[in-house]
């Protein structure tokens, strides 16, 4: 292993300084990166985050997604969306998701 390895990747540290809890699954923005929090974070307390992986998350309403398509993190409204304009990209839909469902699978961008 190179001397400057620090870590694989796959999760980073992060201090909740948002002002409010984050539970486990929520999704935390790091700077231009979707993560999603591995456990619950209390404000002011640190956890980790996943930076990659495929995880199930809430999609705006009424939308179908193709899989592979890139997706988006709309930290307005909370939802996966496929809009670029003024969102987080989050990743790529890892399965198609109907209008009718709740949620998309999405591979993060880590």
């Amino acid at each position: 292993m190179a001397a400057n390895h620090i870590q694989r990747g796959e999760a980073m540290p992060w201090t909740n300084s948002t002002g409010a809890a984050v539970s486990s699954g929520d999704v935390v923005l790091v700077g231009d990166r979707v993560c999603v929090a591995l456990g619950d974070i209390a404000d002011g307390a640190s956890g980790q985050l996943a930076t990659c992986e495929v995880f199930e998350l809430t999609k705006e309403a009424s939308l179908a997604i193709d899989q592979g398509v890139d997706v988006y993190w709309d930290a307005v409204n909370k939802v996966i969306t496929t809009t670029a304009t003024a969102n987080t990209l989050a990743g790529c839909a890892f399965a198609a998701a109907a209008a009718a469902d709740a949620t998309v699978q999405v591979k993060l961008n880590g």
